[in-house]
């Protein structure tokens, strides 16, 4: 289990919470036009909440062991079993904390946003991945898409649940299909992620009722398709020079590896960007598979690290003469 902490003191009598992405942001600008003035005005917010998680085992997830990990990413992780209550969605309160896959956050972190940019989470529920976004960097325009309506609702919860004020404006969220986004925004955004509808191996695994596992099973074979023609609107969504990365939560060559090697072979001015360096940095906390591919990886869950299974892939879009 995974805390991603948006850091945050004890409810006032307003209930207001400090938002640590939104603390950084004012380091960075006020300590320059305020000086040392910044010091005395500056929010101040405890750390009970991580002095806590480090008394139950809980270490930093890759802090500092990537180039482009971001100091404002606050992520904890456990290797014994224990279970984090979730905390209960309450307009207006903003929560301390959000619980995921540690997997998760590897598609986010392969993305390397920076200050300023422009980013699409073309299939963004529930909504981890874009508060890890929001994490990373202060983003000059976030947006989150996602096309089924029920999740749709369970990604504006989250949204609710967490972000403050300061950083609604730069967020938009869209019901569209994902395979229209390039024609309705082409060349617009510096960094795309594309966690694609996938089998979903781990929940489809526990499925409680049989008649609809069986129907997921039959429809797997639809998927691959699917997730090409994601990918191919999130490259006409992309600006020349931008990153994309794809991901899953499958172990399924087809949906996975079959689908990155379709998209290469059919663009020339989308290229593989190698991320071996990022498994290798990341081994202590995951277990990853071969996939014959430099430019991704595979998570899959071990004893003692149970992850995953996460497939992450990263590509550029070159400029074209």
């Amino acid at each position: 289990m995974v805390l991603t902490l948006l850091k945050a003191k004890p409810e006032t009598k307003l209930g207001k919470q400090i938002c640590k992405v939104v603390l950084d942001h004012f380091e960075k600008q006020y300590s320059k036009e305020l000086g040392d003035a910044w010091n005395t005005v500056r929010f101040n917010y405890p750390f009970e909440l991580e002095k806590d998680l480090h008394l139950k085992g809980y270490h930093s997830l890759l802090q500092g062991s990537l180039p482009y990990y971001p100091k404002s990413m606050k992520c904890y992780l456990s290797r014994t079993p224990h279970r984090m209550p979730s905390e209960r969605h309450q307009i207006g309160n903003l929560k301390k904390y959000y619980l995921l896959n540690a997997a998760s956050l590897l598609p986010v972190l392969a993305l390397e946003l920076r200050d300023g940019e422009k980013v699409l989470d073309l299939c963004a529920a529930p909504g981890g991945k874009s508060l890890a976004l929001l994490q990373c960097a202060y983003p000059g325009y976030l947006h989150c898409n996602e096309y089924n309506s029920l999740r749709l609702r369970w990604l504006r919860q989250t949204l609710e649940s967490f972000i403050p004020q300061p950083l609604v404006n730069v967020i938009k969220v869209s019901e569209l299909d994902g395979r229209e986004m390039g024609d309705a925004q082409p060349e617009t955004f510096d960094k795309v992620l594309v966690d694609a509808p996938c089998s979903n191996d781990r929940s489809w695994l526990f499925s409680s009722d049989s008649q609809k596992a069986a129907c997921r099973i039959s429809q797997r074979r639809n998927l691959p398709l699917l997730q090409i023609e994601l990918l191919r609107s999130a490259i006409k969504a992309l600006r020349p020079g931008g990153l994309l990365v794809y991901s899953t939560c499958t172990l399924s060559k087809a949906e996975n590896q079959d689908v990155i090697s379709e998209v290469l072979n059919s663009y020339r001015d989308v290229v593989p960007v190698d991320i071996k360096e990022m498994a290798r940095t990341c081994s202590q906390d995951f277990t990853f598979a071969p996939t014959g591919q430099e430019c991704g990886l595979l998570v899959i869950p071990d004893k003692g690290k149970a992850w995953g299974p996460m497939y992450v892939a990263k590509l550029k879009k070159s400029w074209t003469t």
